[in-house]
């Protein structure tokens, strides 16, 4: 009976190819225990099973089996039981850096008779299906995008890179490894480039009733300020705020730029977005937040599910 390892080893030869099957077969193994599909541990199916498996005859697999043995990648227990070694890669083929591990990659796929472009492909498919491990935000005004990270990495703590639609579209292999955000009217757009098993979460914005209310609330004249690194989020705001700052109050807005000194006069009330607020050390400042705190909350739950 073969063991439940036997059935998921994904074993695929070719008798076309010039390297030897005893080749292609240990080395196939050696991948799958360098990438963790196999456990060190854990048993490997018999000469006989895995001949079956892998449709080659027997010795072939005896072959294989004892050049592992010998180069420490499996051990022999009693009863010929064969086991994953315990180290999953010997200590004098640790490969130094990232490059080094995709040189020895790239080789071992030409020594089982892989093209690079089947390498290629199958990577990227892998890396497709893996989990994220940081989010990337679509958004074309460079300002925009910065606010947005500071909002999603200060709620979540998650890296969180950015770029525009159209370096998005001209390289979709950005979204490898990520959890592609925007803007609701950009989600369209988006959906034909996105892993289908991983579609772009839409960022809902927050209203500014808030700040509106706050505004009608003031007893005296005042000079309202709004202070952000984005000239979209500056223009939005003074339509929003304008009904309620009327002809009563002086509205005055900053567009900030890199490290330079923010100057606002003698504004009574300051709107900062979240990359200018930690900037202005003034008490009256209020942080003007870009996205509505609902969506964050559902951002934070639909990571919690992968």
């Amino acid at each position: 009976m073969e063991t439940e390892i036997g059935r998921t080893m994904q074993i695929a030869l070719t008798k076309t190819s010039d390297v030897p099957l005893r080749q292609q077969l240990a080395e196939q193994i050696v991948f799958l225990i360098t990438t963790g599909q196999l456990q060190p541990g854990e048993e490997l199916p018999s000469v006989r099973a895995l001949a079956r498996i892998s449709k080659v005859h027997h010795n072939t697999v005896s072959e294989a089996y004892q050049d592992l043995v010998r180069r420490g990648w499996i051990t022999r227990r009693r009863g010929s039981r064969l086991l994953v070694g315990a180290r999953s890669v010997p200590a004098s083929d640790n490969p130094r850096d990232l490059d080094e591990l995709i040189n020895e990659t790239i080789q071992r796929a030409r020594r089982m008779g892989y093209s690079l472009q089947a390498l290629r492909q199958r990577v990227r498919e892998r890396l497709m299906a893996e989990l994220p491990d940081h989010l990337l935000v679509i958004e074309n005004e460079e300002g925009l995008r910065a606010i947005l990270q500071a909002e999603i990495r200060g709620h979540l703590g998650w890296p969180v890179e950015s770029c525009s639609y159209d370096a998005f579209s001209g390289e979709p292999a950005l979204a490898i490894g990520a959890q592609v955000v925007a803007a609701n009217h950009l989600i369209e757009e988006i959906t034909p480039i996105v892993p289908r098993n991983r579609p772009a979460i839409g960022l809902v914005y927050a209203q500014a009733a808030g700040h509106i209310d706050l505004i009608r609330k003031l007893q005296n004249s005042s000079i309202i300020a709004v202070v952000s690194v984005s000239e979209s989020l500056l223009r939005t705001a003074r339509s929003l705020l304008a009904p309620a700052i009327g002809v009563r109050h002086t509205f005055t807005e900053v567009l900030a730029d890199g490290n330079a000194r923010i100057r606002l006069g003698s504004a009574d009330v300051v709107f900062c977005d979240s990359v200018t607020f930690a900037r202005i050390t003034r008490k009256n400042k209020i942080l003007y937040r870009l996205i509505d705190p609902q969506c964050l909350e559902h951002l934070a739950a639909s990571l919690s599910r992968n």
